[in-house]
């Protein structure tokens, strides 16, 4: 039997409260705000690198029931995007989030990082250590990329052979044959987009569920070029914030990149989703937002006390 998506809905996305562009950073990153702003936000980092904090929405917006919420598109990426041709690295979204944090007096300094924003959340708290940054004193890393260039490359591996196999393989043919793409090119669209996720999530058909998003390429390479052959863990001591990881146990992201971390942190807790690939969000977002509600409030006096000693 031929697995078939679900008939996309398209999901409303609210306006922010506020939106703009910043003005301390080398260029200006677009960034918006969810809740009052009468409480230090939690600086939500989107996935790509090279993509946009939309894709994240409406379902992300669910943590801010926990507080007000700063999303920022980085550096390259969505209405953030720059015709220069400097290369970004892994270096400028390190110093731009520490822009970001300085220009709208982030503290105590929450990250919620995504994916690559996961990477990117630990690579600036390793800094952080190093250099007068902004010190990060919570960190809430969900599926986040891999921590070394060998996790990397298993995740590649993995990846493609779930886009070019099975079920997703069957789906592609299906949609190619369809003649959709002259009968109705925006469902076209849409379901290619779907067919090129599929292989994040447990349940291809979720994909449908996921608000679109553009990575640009020539960004996403520039950055994980500048990575080099990295491993981070010798570094992940260093960092003494605490810590949640979050993990789908089907993502094609090696779960051991997460056990890997969350072993090398300090003060860090691991909790793997059952029947959840890459997009936890999405495919079980009960049990995400409760495992980072939980852990907020454990953390709550934690992160006062931090924060009345870093003054």
């Amino acid at each position: 039997m031929l697995l078939r998506f679900r008939v996309a809905v398209p999901q409303t996305i609210p306006p922010p409260s506020a939106s703009g562009y910043t003005r301390t950073t080398d260029h200006p990153l677009y960034w918006a705000l969810y809740g009052a702003a009468d409480a230090p936000p939690m600086v939500v980092l989107h996935g790509g690198p090279g993509a946009h904090h939309d894709y994240l929405l409406p379902q992300m917006l669910r943590l801010g029931e926990a507080g007000p919420l700063l999303f920022y598109d980085q550096r390259g990426g969505g209405r953030s995007r720059t015709e220069s041709r400097d290369p970004v690295t892994w270096r400028s979204h390190v110093a731009d989030l520490a822009a970001v944090a300085r220009e709208f007096d982030v503290t105590p300094l929450t990250l919620v990082g995504y994916s690559w924003g996961g990477l990117l959340a630990l690579f600036y708290a390793v800094e952080a250590a190093r250099e007068e940054l902004p010190t990060p004193h919570r960190l809430v890393l969900i599926d986040p990329a891999p921590v070394s260039r060998a996790f990397r490359d298993e995740y590649d591996a993995e990846y493609a052979r779930r886009q070019s196999a099975g079920e997703i393989h069957a789906m592609r043919e299906q949609l190619a044959s369809s003649g959709l793409r002259s009968e109705d090119p925006d469902a076209y669209r849409q379901r290619a987009f779907e067919l090129s996720v599929a292989g994040f999530f447990a349940d291809p058909r979720m994909a449908n569920d996921l608000t679109p998003f553009r990575v640009i390429g020539r960004v996403q390479q520039s950055v994980w070029e500048s990575l080099g052959d990295y491993d981070l863990v010798d570094t992940l001591p260093g960092v003494t914030a605490p810590t949640l990881v979050v993990h789908g146990r089907q993502d094609p992201i090696p779960l051991a990149s997460s056990e890997t971390a969350a072993r090398a942190l300090p003060d860090a807790r691991l909790v793997v989703l059952e029947n959840c690939g890459h997009v936890p969000y999405v495919e079980q977002p009960d049990a995400l937002f409760a495992a980072i509600e939980r852990f907020l409030a454990e953390t709550a006096d934690i992160l006062l006390l931090r924060h009345r000693y870093d003054r």
